[in-house]
């Protein structure tokens, strides 16, 4: 049983999902030892000095700053030099049936909002982090790569902004959830050259980042949000002609992502896959790996009957 350090709580963690940056983790994408993972929903069970927090629900975002530096001081505290962060750097994950979390990390989960779209807080908060960093506009016409659990999201927020979105996609059954959302979707051969304002690129793949390049119009902007595999060659000339702004994304706003949730204006549920008990982690990591499997949840094993 872990123990809460100053200013933090322990939570009992009720719901915990896998993301592209933990199968790429055991992959050896980045030199992480320890308990992976950082999408999480779960209960305050000890909080020193905070009584009144005990029994909340809660999830929590993922960097852990020291609140004292001059990017701290900024407003840029998911780029504190020395941050931890959970289940990536340097600090235990959430694939537990117990963890410990600073106070301040915390955010309460509205009654209204299930467990089942709890979870999504973190990777939901990541996509409205695009917003945060360019605007949308209605008459935009804007082009999404990657379908997958990111990326199924990062398009409902995005057509949220009455943008002209168009997604592409490879598989028939994740052309089905979006059709579904009202997304326009093409195929990777229908991606024209120069006539999308802005480009969002989910897939963390050269390939993705080629597309993204041959579709932004000039002077368009290339948002780059997932977790990149090796190295990606770019001609940095091209770039500067054509007056391309790159923009890297990642973590995101908690508050704007329960708001959605509790309105229900997204609605994650149709992106869960499967459930496992905490108990066969190892076998949910394999079925997540699977083509085409989007968001696979783990249940601790105290909650499974």
């Amino acid at each position: 049983m872990p123990k809460p350090g100053s200013g933090e709580v322990l939570v009992r963690v009720q719901l915990a999902g896998i993301c592209a940056t933990d199968l790429e983790l055991v992959r050896g994408y980045y030199a992480f030892t320890g308990v992976p993972d950082h999408e999480f929903e779960g209960e305050v069970l000890e909080a020193p000095g905070e009584s009144d927090r005990v029994g909340q629900r809660v999830v929590g975002e993922i960097n852990i700053s020291c609140g004292k530096c001059s990017h701290c001081r900024a407003g840029r505290r998911t780029h504190y030099e020395r941050r931890l962060v959970v289940g990536i750097l340097d600090r235990e994950g959430v694939f537990a049936e117990f963890v410990t979390m600073p106070l301040e990390n915390l955010h309460a989960v509205p009654d209204s909002i299930p467990d089942e779209g709890a979870v999504f807080t973190e990777p939901l908060a990541a996509a409205l982090e695009i917003q945060e960093q360019v605007q949308a506009h209605p008459s935009d016409h804007v082009l999404l790569i990657g379908a997958g659990r990111l990326g199924k999201l990062v398009a409902r927020t995005l057509a949220l902004t009455g943008c002209e979105l168009v997604v592409v996609v490879r598989r028939e059954t994740l052309k089905q959830l979006l059709t579904e959302c009202n997304n326009r979707t093409i195929s990777v051969e229908e991606v024209g050259e120069n006539k999308f304002d802005l480009v969002v690129d989910t897939s963390g793949s050269p390939e993705g980042f080629a597309m993204a390049k041959r579709g932004v119009r000039s002077r368009g902007t290339i948002v780059l949000k997932g977790t990149y595999k090796g190295y990606v060659n770019i001609n940095l000339s091209e770039l500067v002609v054509e007056e391309i702004t790159l923009v890297g994304s990642r973590c995101g706003p908690f508050p704007p992502a329960l708001h959605l949730l509790e309105n229900c204006l997204i609605d994650p549920a149709p992106i869960i896959t499967d459930y496992y008990p905490l108990s066969e982690g190892i076998s949910a990591f394999r079925r997540a790996e699977q083509p085409g499997v989007l968001k696979v949840l783990l249940r601790p094993a105290t909650d499974i009957s």
